[in-house]
């Protein structure tokens, strides 16, 4: 509550539940970007706050309870794994009791055949219990594997756009400020790009909603293959797409929208059933650089103003945000 109150940081429950874990040091992601943000200077404010609790604090919480189905499940497959060791370790000691009675019995007066043919029952049994033991736990093992394909794909779909693919606004939010908090730390440039697709609107109009999304996610395509493996394509949100790109100076962020639009532009949209060419499709682009300690709204404002005056000017264009000063 001392450390709320010295730097500003109003009395909620939200903000005391960011302040209490970043305090416990958990999620590390969390402290990191708060460390860099007082850093420099900048002010955590009920924005950042909000923006803090909801990617760090109440999202962890929702996948939380979004888990507990396979997290029971999990907890099954483990009893069962410590069940079959028990047994394992059980007969394991059974065997090594009987074997030593077995070789109590080897006296020189003994009838080595009986002797053997109880040596031969026993490590037949031990041999049976093993092929046991072997296949429920290649049952576990394949049960597990089903669990864990599961984990994998509720995490991608709790990040992943459903029609286009990329990254959708949720993990966009958490990309983009592990970014920021990346370029404060180590002193380089990030810069975003945000696509907008020219009178959407109309084909969905003269088309229909199946050619709308058709449109959309040949954009996101066209995204996708143009970003490095550490950038981010993402739905920004309606027909509005977002690049973010780490380590990217502006003009060379101007330079891929401008080979994004170029590409796209030489696309012909066709009818998937029959080939009949429909259309082209083009967008407008704005550009912006972030400024070091600023909110990701500041940067994104920017963004969109450079976008907005991109479609003013007559679409299919890339305007960047240094276009906007000189202007004004």
């Amino acid at each position: 509550m001392q450390s709320m109150a010295l730097h500003g940081v109003d009395s909620t429950p939200a903000n005391f539940a960011v302040w209490f874990h970043f305090h416990m040091g958990e999620p590390q992601a969390l402290k990191q970007t708060i460390d860099v943000l007082l850093a420099n200077k900048r002010a955590i404010d009920k924005v950042v706050c909000q923006d803090l609790f909801a990617m760090y604090v109440s999202a962890s919480k929702d996948g939380a309870s979004f888990d507990v189905e396979r997290t029971d499940r999990l907890t099954s497959i483990v009893d069962a794994a410590q069940r079959f060791l028990a047994t394992a370790i059980t007969d394991n000691k059974e065997q090594l009791q009987t074997l030593d009675g077995i070789a109590d019995q080897v006296t020189p007066g003994a009838d080595p055949r009986a002797l053997i043919q109880q040596l031969v029952n026993e490590l037949s049994q031990a041999s049976k219990r093993a092929t046991n033991l072997e296949e429920s736990f290649a049952a576990t093992s394949k049960e597990l594997d089903q669990v864990r394909k599961s984990f994998s794909q509720a995490e991608q779909q709790a990040h992943t756009d459903e029609l286009t693919g990329l990254a959708n606004r949720r993990s966009l939010n958490q990309f983009l400020r592990s970014a920021q908090a990346r370029a404060m730390e180590v002193g380089e440039p990030l810069s975003v790009l945000l696509f907008d697709i020219d009178h959407f609107k109309s084909f969905n109009d003269s088309y229909g909603h199946q050619v709308g999304d058709q449109v959309l996610r040949l954009v996101a395509k066209i995204l996708q293959q143009a970003v490095r493996e550490q950038d981010l394509a993402a739905r920004y949100g309606g027909e509005e797409l977002m690049i973010v790109l780490p380590g990217t100076q502006l003009s060379t962020a101007v330079a891929i929208g401008e080979r994004i639009r170029t590409t796209l532009a030489g696309r012909t949209l066709r009818r998937r059933l029959t080939g009949e060419p429909l259309c082209t499709v083009t967008t407008s682009v704005g550009a912006a650089q972030f400024r070091p300690g600023e909110s990701f709204d500041a940067m994104v404002s920017r963004c969109d103003a450079a976008l907005y005056a991109a479609k003013t000017a007559g679409r299919n264009r890339t305007v960047d945000e240094t276009m906007l000063a000189s202007a004004a």
